[in-house]
């Protein structure tokens, strides 16, 4: 088996794939990973989650509520890469910046 922890950054996301490799997650497949978009004010402006839609097969808007401020989630059926999730994140906070919008967060069901 090949040692992809080695591969892996000392970062937040490389220790998310160090925990998902120690329960043997099947890293040969794609799988949905959702990501979560934070925004500095909601609702988010009407554009941005234009863009996140024409983009992104699947977006949810969930509003401030228990369980923290609200924040968009879309997800994307993909190998899970430490390249793959991290070209994710940087690709869609950069596109929400001007609308106060980053994604810095990530994660997949196994």
């Amino acid at each position: 088996m090949i040692d992809f922890a080695a591969s892996w950054p000392n970062d937040a996301d490389g220790g998310v794939f160090r925990s998902l490799a120690a329960d043997d997650f099947d890293f040969s497949r794609p799988h949905v990973v959702e990501y979560n978009v934070d925004f500095t004010s909601w609702p988010p402006s009407e554009t941005a989650v234009a863009w996140l839609r024409a983009n992104y097969k699947s977006v949810e808007l969930h509003p401030p509520g228990e369980y923290g401020p609200g924040y968009a989630m879309l997800e994307v059926t993909q190998l899970v890469t430490y390249e793959s999730v991290t070209t994710t994140q940087r690709d869609v906070s950069a596109a929400m910046e001007r609308f106060g919008g980053v994604c810095e967060s990530w994660g997949v069901m196994h």
